[in-house]
């Protein structure tokens, strides 16, 4: 019978772990805890580890100060309609290139959402995850102050009926949204 001697990529694979483990010693909690009972293939494991320690050393910043130099925009009153489109072009590019994506915004018009960027998402402090996966996403919608946006422009039928049934309210009428836009997508997972 063959003996097995574990292969080089294994061997990386465990010291890796170690390695990552020791880093995330001053950081433990339960989350640690739940993994070990997973019993994860160690590659996986250890990208779970990874993305835990970015998490726990990712510096809290304003999203304006992700960008060098500092993302400043012209006030919207400042710019005309034309302007304005370019503008939020330019900066939903910039946005995605910092892994930025942007949910829920046909809804608004080109003005509405420079503004909601400009006053919402450029001084939100947030963790700035340097993972080549990591997405933040921000929902240009909140579900639970207007669920009549949601429910009218981009809520599924089964979520709609679903929030019939429990809100015991009648639904508006389903909608296109007015202002249809392509965004800059997350790339899908392999």
């Amino acid at each position: 019978m063959a003996s097995r001697h574990p292969q080089s990529d294994e061997v990386d694979q465990l010291l890796l772990n170690a390695r990552l483990r020791d880093e995330l010693e001053p950081f433990l909690d339960e989350s640690v805890h739940i993994l070990d009972c997973r019993r994860l293939p160690t590659p996986e494991e250890n990208e779970f580890l990874a993305q835990m320690l970015a998490w726990e050393r990712a510096p809290v910043l304003p999203i304006s100060r992700w960008f060098d130099p500092e993302m400043v925009l012209p006030a919207p009153d400042r710019l005309t309609d034309e302007q304005l489109s370019s503008q939020l072009t330019e900066t939903l590019g910039r946005l995605y290139d910092q892994r930025i994506v942007l949910d829920f915004t046909e809804h608004l018009s080109d003005r509405q959402l420079y503004r909601l960027i400009i006053r919402d998402i450029l001084p939100s402090h947030e963790k700035k995850i340097d993972l080549p996966r990591n997405y933040l996403h921000w929902h240009c919608l909140d579900m639970d102050a207007t669920p009549e946006v949601w429910l009218t422009y981009y809520a599924s039928e089964e979520e709609r009926e679903a929030w019939a049934e429990e809100s015991g309210q009648p639904l508006p009428p389903q909608k296109a949204p007015p202002y249809p836009r392509r965004m800059p997508r997350r790339p899908m997972q392999s």
